[in-house]
């Protein structure tokens, strides 16, 4: 596979099926993740995987959680006042998520219902959860995200399929006491990992990229 396929056919798939994934293969891509880029070599990432009877655990413990309210935040997942396009382009593909689904916008308590798919990882039988040392700054939140996103792209090599999740922020004691992280560390997001169910409507959906002019510039004098 060339890279470029790669990354087209990466996308966060929302829908897996009941199929193990080789736990001997996950550990093997998150060690090639580690090539990623970073600054200083300092590497700030810290994988957890959550698989087998853990796995089962944690979708336990989050059926309870979610019948309370949410815990607060760490970080901010989206800036507080999104301005235009940013605003526009989230709206449009929560909508268009929806209405693959069968959702109506009035629908709130389905909508809901849904969410919480997000934390039993979409049916997913792995999960990798991402941390980092809270003195990390943003720089090092950067590295992060290039580790994520090389284990993404060499899953789609191996034919598995991935969901970034950044809605577990919303949940940061919860995990922190699942997998006893220490107090000097945060949460960042959990990846759900796994073969995708290729019936699942909402795994029809392609979001659309904004036009290169819209953000490109190229500078030759």
């Amino acid at each position: 596979m060339e890279v470029r396929d790669a990354v087209a056919a990466r996308r966060s798939v929302r829908g897996f099926l009941d199929r193990p994934v080789d736990l001997g293969l996950v550990g093997r891509l998150v060690a090639e993740a580690s090539r990623a880029a970073s600054g200083g070599n300092l590497q700030p990432w810290h994988i957890d995987v959550v698989a087998s009877q853990a796995m089962t655990r944690l979708k336990h413990t989050m059926r309870a959680k979610l019948e309370g309210a949410p815990e607060p935040t760490e970080y901010d997942i989206y800036p507080k006042e999104l301005n235009s396009p940013y605003r526009e382009r989230r709206f449009a593909v929560g909508e268009a998520m929806y209405e693959r689904v069968g959702i109506p916008r009035e629908d709130k308590a389905a909508r809901r219902t849904w969410f919480d798919r997000n934390f039993a990882f979409f049916g997913a039988p792995l999960a990798l959860f991402m941390t980092i040392d809270r003195r990390m700054g943003s720089p090092q939140w950067s590295d992060m995200g290039m580790f994520l996103q090389s284990f993404m792209l060499l899953a789609v090599e191996e034919g598995l399929a991935t969901c970034s999740q950044e809605c577990w922020a919303i949940f940061p004691q919860t995990v922190k006491q699942f997998l006893e992280t220490p107090d000097e560390r945060m949460l960042f997001c959990g990846l759900a990992v796994g073969y995708e169910d290729t019936g699942e409507p909402a795994n029809a959906l392609r979001t659309e990229r904004a036009d290169v002019s819209e953000w490109m510039r190229i500078l030759v004098d």
